[in-house]
């Protein structure tokens, strides 16, 4: 065991909760890290309705003879999105499996949090700024995720965007002042027990993983995007909100997006006001590439921590992984 509060107040053997990435973090992975002794976070995104209810059920399934890792179980959601159609928490909310959590980024979790409460389960507010903090801690927020700039997928853009290893104790000493008894959770270049143990070491009670888990055999990433984050560096990334007008997300201007830097996305940094006018040519070359599997052209959504991946493990085989090296390094 690696004992943290985070570890003791959900039932854990590895203070490691897996990020709940959009369309990737779903029921088979869920449910292999919710086994392995981790906290499981659905992937619930956008709220699409039939994607969560298919991949709950799918974890339900995997998990229903093991009511330890059943209780491990959780799931997350982009907050902006519920204040448009929270449907897909309203059903969830419905179940008769109470989550382990329910995690909200990216916008103010208040106009929810009463209902979460309702059902007796912990509210997880991940931000990147401290000025954010006083919202969640309102929200009645178990858990913090302070995410840094070097996450994969969405975070603050780079202009207000903090970096891990500054953002995390700051955040420890906010909390200690502000509301002791509240977990802190660290996110962003974190793959393997180095990460997890600097985490600790910064005065996080656990750490939050998405890169590392995204390549994975239970993932939902395709095994094609999976070869050529293999190949690529942390070097290789950008964020920016290029791959969010390719595709037709409606993202609020102070968060944006992390994922391989390729030859679509360096097309249009330098012509980012042209893009925004007139989208549709470069949402046209966009599609193509997504149908073709070419990732010259379609996304790839990784982090800064892609560079620290070598391997497409079993969650299982990675989570001892992780918790071996954290464990020895933090015994020196």
């Amino acid at each position: 065991m690696l004992t943290t509060r985070f570890s003791t107040v959900f039932g854990l053997q590895s203070p490691i909760a897996l990020a709940p990435m959009a369309l990737t973090s779903g029921g088979a992975l869920v449910a292999a890290c919710a086994q392995a002794g981790t906290l499981g976070l659905l992937g619930g995104g956008y709220g699409d309705v039939a994607w969560v209810q298919k991949e709950h059920a799918l974890a339900l399934s995997l998990l229903s003879h093991s009511p330890g890792a059943l209780s491990r179980f959780g799931c997350g959601f982009i907050t902006w999105r519920l204040h448009e159609d929270a449907s897909a928490l309203d059903w969830l909310l419905d179940q008769p499996h109470t989550p382990a959590a329910l995690m909200l980024s990216f916008g103010d979790p208040r106009r929810y949090a009463a209902r979460i409460a309702r059902r007796g389960i912990p509210l997880i507010c991940q931000i990147q700024r401290i000025e954010q903090l006083p919202l969640c801690l309102e929200a009645g927020a178990a858990v913090i995720v302070a995410q840094g700039i070097e996450a994969g997928g969405h975070g603050m853009n780079s202009l207000d965007g903090r970096s891990t290893v500054s953002l995390v104790p700051e955040m420890a000493d906010q909390l200690q002042q502000r509301s002791p008894s509240t977990l802190l959770l660290a996110a962003g270049g974190i793959a393997d027990g180095r990460g997890l143990a600097a985490a600790l070491a910064l005065g996080a009670d656990g750490a939050l993983i998405g890169t590392r888990f995204w390549a994975t055999k239970e993932s939902l990433a395709t095994e094609a995007a999976v070869k050529v984050a293999l190949e690529t560096s942390g070097d290789a990334t950008a964020r920016s909100p290029i791959f969010d007008i390719l595709r037709r997300k409606n993202w609020p201007n102070e968060f944006n997006f992390r994922a391989i830097r390729n030859l679509l996305h360096q097309k249009w940094e330098s012509h980012m006001p042209a893009l925004m006018a007139s989208p549709e040519a470069a949402r046209h070359d966009y599609d193509a590439g997504v149908a073709a599997n070419d990732f010259d052209r379609a996304h790839i959504t990784v982090g800064e921590a892609v560079g620290l991946i070598h391997d497409y493990p079993a969650a299982a085989e990675l989570i001892t992984r992780i918790h071996q090296q954290a464990t020895q390094l933090l015994s020196r």
